[in-house]
């Protein structure tokens, strides 16, 4: 039975800029009687120079202009609350559901007016790479709420509101390259928000749009897809021909802790995982990431590392520890360093790659649904 969401995007006359590609704009643009060549200079302004007031775009005559603030939303909803952290982690909340009309910037932000039925929240983190570049990666969101409500997670809480647009997840990006003190974004992870590959059509022709030249210009190489395990959808990913980076959300080194954490893996066994995650690599040729949430004595033991290894043996795969980030009402612990080290331990002898992911803006609740979770009270 399908899912009726709580909020929709509202219908408009006007298009939204972030929803279009190349060509699409083209068609639009000369549709409404401009040369074909606008399209280009908008493109440019948008996605270059971070403008998005054509008032502002002083190469497109004053008739274009017009035009294209009748005919074109650049701006969906509303940035409602920005907080950054002590490590320059940047967070945002954004209500889909208010005006951005009367916003007079990029971030004119407000106090929290709207409800949490319409919100989602986007993360720029920022971290200096081995190789010494400094890099600023955007989680973003690509549902309002999620439909899977893992038990540990706050985004869930609430079931799914909303699926976001195409030209809604790319805004997030944008939006998040105009903080201060950010600039370009470098890499981009769906790992914000709901169940990406639940919302897949959208979600595949948002890669296509930041990864294009002439848009967000991020390398396929530098985008995550990160999903709790649709293998059918898995599949599918494999074959849009842009090489990006599966993450696979395990959690848990079996089915029986796995069915515990996460609703939906009574329907998806670890070995059906497995046989999508090795197609994923077979068709791409890029090796998947495995990641696993740290929880205190629940799945953080060296028996439970043991297991994980066994898994991991039969992937070409790399694992991401993650400790968790404690929830306000949710039952779980933060992990022991000594038992996430050990936990490593464990993995690496066993020649498997293995990453404790560093915990970012701890002081800001950066943790995915935190924010949303905080303001819905």
């Amino acid at each position: 039975m399908q899912t009726r969401l709580k909020y929709q995007t509202p219908m408009s006359n006007t298009q939204h800029f972030f929803d279009l590609d190349d060509l699409q704009l083209t068609q639009a643009v000369t549709s409404l009687g401009m040369p074909k060549f606008r399209a280009k200079q908008l493109l440019d302004w948008v996605y270059s120079k971070g403008v998005i007031d054509p008032d502002k775009m002083t190469n497109l005559s004053a008739k274009d202009r017009d035009l294209i603030k009748s005919n074109f939303t650049f701006l969906l909803g509303k940035a409602i609350h920005h907080q950054l952290a002590t490590d320059g982690t940047q967070k945002l909340l954004i209500d889909w559901a208010l005006d951005h009309a009367t916003q007079s910037s990029s971030l004119d932000v407000l106090n929290n007016q709207g409800g949490p039925e319409s919100q989602t929240e986007c993360v720029m983190i920022p971290a200096t790479s081995e190789t010494g570049s400094n890099r600023k990666t955007a989680c973003i969101s690509s549902q309002v709420g999620c439909p899977v409500g893992c038990k540990f997670c706050a985004s869930g809480i609430g079931g799914l509101d909303a699926n976001l647009t195409a030209g809604q997840i790319v805004q997030q990006i944008w939006q998040l390259a105009q903080l201060p003190n950010v600039g370009r974004i470098t890499n981009v992870v769906f790992m914000g928000m709901g169940e990406p590959l639940s919302n897949y059509n959208a979600v595949t022709q948002a890669l296509k749009l930041i990864n294009a030249s002439w848009g967000l210009a991020i390398g396929a190489r530098k985008i995550t897809v990160s999903t709790v395990g649709l293998p059918a959808q898995i599949k599918r990913l494999a074959t849009i021909e842009l090489p990006i980076t599966l993450a696979i959300s395990l959690h848990a080194p079996n089915d029986q802790i796995r069915q515990q954490l996460i609703p939906w893996a009574e329907y998806v066994t670890i070995e059906q995982l497995k046989e999508a995650a090795n197609f994923y690599f077979d068709q791409t040729g890029r090796e998947v990431t495995l990641e696993y949430i740290l929880l205190g004595q629940l799945n953080d033991q060296p028996e439970h590392a043991r297991e994980l290894a066994q898994i991991a043996r039969s992937l070409r795969c790399n694992i991401n520890l993650i400790r968790y980030n404690e929830v306000q009402g949710m039952p779980y612990n933060r992990p022991q360093s000594s038992d996430v080290l050990a936990f490593q331990t464990i993995l690496q002898n066993a020649g498997i790659n293995t990453h404790i992911r560093a915990s970012r803006g701890r002081d800001i609740a950066a943790a995915c649904g935190q924010l949303r979770h905080e303001h819905s009270k």
